[in-house]
């Protein structure tokens, strides 16, 4: 049985790839993971905290030696078709499946209930930065050769 190791991935990293590795790590998207981290870094008011515990994780967890691989799953992207503001919330239903009303009234309830609203708003503009817009694809018409 080969064990699955937590390492750092410089290589697809912001800053110390600590949150590429954990990405790896659960095989989700490296934007899900960065937005999780800030939202739970800012949102309780303990902006401090996220700093320490990434800058704690930054010398906990090796650096990886190989490559990381691409996760199979699906990408986090701001929604380009279902968005009031900036798409966050539509982008985060559309990752899990779900209906984007329950995420935008889980959103506003939890930064009001914890006191932080203004923190609340501070994680959906970071998370507005932090998470790339969605470009789809449109297949192109063949254009026919010249002889």
């Amino acid at each position: 049985m080969v064990i699955r190791r937590l390492t750092r991935q410089r290589a697809d990293g912001k800053i110390a790839g600590v949150c590429a590795g954990i990405a790896s790590y659960f095989d989700v998207d490296v934007v899900l993971v960065r937005a999780a981290w800030v939202v739970f870094s800012i949102v309780p008011g303990a902006l401090i905290g996220g700093v320490i515990a990434y800058l704690g994780a930054w010398m906990v967890i090796p650096e990886a030696t190989e490559p990381a691989t691409a996760p199979n799953g699906p990408r986090l992207t701001r929604s380009t078709t279902d968005k009031k503001i900036a798409g966050v919330c539509g982008g985060i239903s559309e990752y899990f499946g779900i209906d984007s009303t329950p995420v935008r009234l889980l959103w506003v309830i939890l930064s009001i209930l914890c006191g932080a609203g203004i923190g609340g708003l501070i994680a959906y503009v970071v998370a507005w930065i932090v998470i790339p817009q969605r470009y789809d694809v449109v297949p192109s018409t063949p254009v026919p050769a010249t002889p």
